[in-house]
């Protein structure tokens, strides 16, 4: 059996109607971002070795989610053909699927489908299960405690902001860990240009950073102007591990995780985004590109990228495979009905073409809505108490099918509130306790498979 880890799962072809442009794409992309296995890919194609190869990298294709087309090609390649050497290749149609040609494409397949180890990562990983996980999460009641019982403490903030999540982390658990003779790993990633005067108090705030980078007991890292969905680049320059054991998203963006695109068409969103938030064009503000939103009587100005349509089960997908456990703090009430309906087994809760409002979300959610908003602030519940867990997420290359099983999480948690006792918190989060007219927000725990 071929196991495929996190970094060889090809991501969905957003933005392209060819499966072949985007998986060509990918393959160049990675190929180019991987030197060392690259070098070492061209053992693989020894006439002693290549038989083997090709084996390997049929039961890889076999295991991996793509689009129906290219799988179909490559199968047909390399299953119904089963080539001996690399002469026997049939080079056109595997220039069509990799754009390379035979070598290079099965070098670079090799790579992409996990067939070449990646170079030992000089982060640790936990060793711990995850039914280990879960019976230790279940037990505290500050799931970032989890950090002072496992064997590796590291965590990893999408969407890190002014880091003030990161100095509250640091100083509450770096002393105590410090202590014990270990470290605390923390890298932080966020899109936003550090360079940009676009943003506000969103940036990274220079004088935490300074801070961070020299505490002590602290191994710490920022990336801005960082695509959360390819850390393809850190990755093969080791400068993230290959998995964590805490990951973290705190207030989760709107408009980019509001809308899930797997059940909400390109036309339903931009009529929703207009009518929520107002019309909008892409300007520039001096000399870097940004997004116009006439806001009533007011223009205002956000990155160029700030309605971007990610959806919530890209994040859900991220977040499990790069950690042993996922927290999503202060997240606002639109964007928690998307993310609870890609947790529920049940096409009931995933209607198509139909957004979340406050007078469908009773009928569509039925018993587990009245609970949860019946739910006091600072209360907890187990989604498995609710209601059914979905035990399969679709494929990323076929969001609408239920049969098709990426990943799953075993445990959910349910909180209300946006800051709860003796836990860190983000600055956002923070902010709450002023904003009274604001619906109080959610936290949700989760422990991946």
């Amino acid at each position: 059996m071929c196991v495929l880890t996190a970094n060889h799962v090809i991501p969905s072809p957003i933005n392209s109607s060819d499966p072949f442009e985007a998986f060509r794409r990918h393959i160049s992309q990675r190929a180019h971002r991987a030197p060392k296995q690259w070098d070492a890919s061209r053992a693989l194609l020894e006439k002693i070795r290549f038989p083997s190869t090709v084996e390997r990298l049929v039961c890889a294709i076999k295991e991996q989610s793509l689009p129906d087309s290219v799988k179909a090609l490559l199968l047909q390649l390399f299953e119904e053909r089963r080539p001996q050497c690399v002469q026997d290749l049939d080079g056109e149609h595997l220039k069509r699927a990799t754009g390379l040609p035979p070598a290079k494409a099965m070098r670079a397949l090799a790579i992409v489908f996990g067939l070449v180890p990646a170079p030992t990562s000089k982060w640790p990983v936990t060793c711990l299960s995850s039914e280990a996980m879960e019976q230790l999460v279940r037990g505290l009641a500050n799931p970032f405690d989890l950090l002072m019982h496992t064997d590796v403490a590291s965590v990893l903030d999408i969407g890190a902001g002014d880091l003030s999540f990161a100095e509250e982390l640091a100083d509450q658990y770096g002393p105590q860990l410090h202590q014990r003779n270990r470290q605390l790993i923390f890298h932080g990633v966020d899109r936003l240009d550090p360079h940009s005067r676009l943003g506000g108090p969103l940036h990274a705030d220079p004088s935490r950073l300074r801070r961070l980078q020299q505490k002590q007991g602290l191994s710490f890292a920022f990336f801005g102007r960082q695509d959360m969905f390819d850390l393809s680049d850190l990755d093969g320059q080791d400068l993230l591990a290959p998995r964590y054991t805490v990951a973290t998203c705190w207030a989760p963006a709107t408009p980019t995780f509001a809308y899930e695109p797997s059940r909400l068409s390109p036309a339903v969103i931009h009529e929703e985004l207009q009518r929520t938030k107002g019309t909008f064009h892409l300007t520039r503000f001096g000399k870097e590109p940004a997004l116009e939103v006439q806001h009533g009587t007011r223009a205002l100005l956000f990155p160029p990228w700030k309605f971007d349509i990610i959806g919530p089960l890209a994040l859900l997908r991220l977040l499990a495979q790069r950690s042993s456990l996922c927290l999503l703090g202060s997240v606002d009430d639109q964007v928690f009905w998307e993310i609870l309906a890609q947790l529920l087994d049940g096409l009931r809760y995933r209607p198509q073409g139909e957004p979340f409002h406050s007078a469908n979300l009773p009928t569509i959610f039925g018993g587990i809505y009245d609970q949860l908003i019946d739910l006091p602030i600072g209360a907890s519940a187990d989604l498995a108490d609710l209601g059914i867990l979905r035990r399969q997420l679709p494929s990323a290359d076929s969001p609408s099918s239920e049969d098709h099983s990426t990943g799953l999480f075993r445990y959910v948690r349910i909180s209300r509130g946006a800051t709860f006792p003796g836990m860190p918190a983000s600055s956002t989060a923070r902010k709450f306790s002023a904003m009274t007219e604001e619906v109080p927000p959610w936290m949700v725990t989760l422990v991946p498979a």
